[in-house]
């Protein structure tokens, strides 16, 4: 057999006769004596009398395997334990090309065991052009390091990589106007940002587009198309969750029926009803703006790491700023009043409307209590109802806050 190169791999007989017959000498001076020393080469502790026949290897053959390792790794102690077996291993392992290969979850990094060495570990990933690393690194740089210009560049990159969960983080940054001042949003490229991702198949980036286009949020008005878009999003969520784990998922009559009398949305909008009285249309849940009562979704790695992040720094990013709500999310806010809060109960507040309809139907609709009127953390009335902006700073100062309330439907 061959390599690329056009070299010949050695026959593993001869390297064995070798290893057995060849002995290395090693002088050692010690004074002005001088001895040789005759080391016998090591054997494979369960092979008596033989060599081992993994040093004969190629390394573009171990490359290749470690390779297949590194994406279908389940965790970071996967790959971790590889580095830890021997030198060769390690230096194989660190090659570019594995690197590169590496999975989501082999960068799974628990927030308390963020350190210098897995930085530079994710660093390494990224200059490979591992996109999964680039997407982790820049979120961990732009919310948790406050590092906003190399967080959205690493993201960038992944984006051009056609990475989904990149183009719909930046999107929400380009909602929001994150990392710097109301005026920063940009809300047309917001929503394209969200169309290409929902192209590559981004549920949550579908949903948003659909909300966008129902209310005419930085595109023109239209309700159809935005309907389509949600009912395509929860079709596609019901069918991500069926074939995921097909043995583990019981299918229930309660995930193709709504129950309008459990959990009654705040603002109800009356049902068509045939003539026998029972709901059609919109009585299906994937026709809802919520989708079925689906299991929530795994969070992405990088999600995972900073509402852990923040949870070790007692669940707030700095004084004033807010997480958002869902709990899959975990992006916190880059300024005052930059995300959206719920206009019924003032309690909870989100960083997209698709963040807000995941929370709403896996946790926020059994909890939302009706208000008239509630406060903002300084003790201030901050509105009643519908969608209003408010200023931070209180008293006579001009601020830059945009706490624009949004209702759960």
């Amino acid at each position: 057999m061959r390599t690329k190169r056009g070299l010949c791999y050695p026959n593993l007989v001869d390297v064995c006769l070798d290893q057995r017959v060849v002995f290395k000498k090693r002088r050692v001076i010690t004074g002005e004596r001088k001895m040789v020393c005759r080391k016998r080469p090591k054997l494979s502790p369960g092979m008596p009398g033989e060599c081992d026949l993994f040093d004969a290897l190629p390394d573009d053959l171990v490359v290749s395997i470690l390779c297949k390792l590194s994406s279908t790794a389940r965790c970071p102690s996967d790959f971790v334990n590889v580095l830890m077996t021997c030198k060769r291993l390690n230096g194989l392992a660190m090659n570019s090309l594995v690197l590169s290969k590496a999975s989501e979850k082999t960068f799974a990094i628990r927030a308390k065991n963020w350190c210098d060495p897995a930085h530079r570990f994710l660093k390494l990933c990224a200059d490979a052009g591992n996109v999964e690393a680039c997407y982790t690194l820049g979120m961990i740089r732009f919310y948790c390091l406050n590092n906003r210009g190399s967080g959205a560049s690493l993201m960038a990159k992944a984006a051009i990589s056609s990475h989904a969960q990149a183009l719909y983080s930046l999107a929400v940054i380009q909602f929001n106007g994150s990392g710097g001042s109301k005026n920063d949003k940009d809300l047309r490229a917001g929503v394209a940002l969200c169309a290409r991702a929902a192209f590559l198949g981004h549920i949550d980036a579908l949903r948003e587009l659909g909300h966008c286009l129902q209310d005419g949020y930085g595109v023109r008005q239209n309700i159809a198309e935005g309907r389509r878009f949600l009912v395509q999003a929860n079709a596609r969520e019901l069918a991500a969750v069926l074939s995921s784990a097909p043995s583990q998922v019981t299918v229930t009559r309660s995930w193709l029926t709504w129950n309008s009398l459990s959990h009654a949305h705040p603002h109800p909008v009356p049902q068509p009803q045939n003539p026998n009285g029972q709901m059609t249309g919109m009585g299906c849940p994937l026709l809802s703006d919520f989708g079925c009562n689906v299991p929530a979704p795994e969070a992405h790695p990088a999600s995972r790491f900073l509402a852990e992040w923040f949870a070790l720094r007692d669940g707030t990013p700095e004084q004033g700023l807010r997480l958002c709500s869902h709990v899959g999310c975990g992006r916190p806010e880059t300024r005052r009043h930059e995300f959206r809060r719920c206009s019924v109960c003032g309690a909870v507040n989100y960083c997209s409307r698709a963040c807000q309809a995941l929370d709403w139907k896996l946790r926020h609709k059994a909890e939302c209590t009706p208000v008239d009127r509630w406060l903002d953390e300084d003790g201030e009335v901050e509105g009643e109802g519908n969608i209003i902006e408010v200023e931070e700073g209180g008293g006579g100062g001009a601020g830059e806050g945009d706490d624009d309330v949004i209702a759960d439907s």
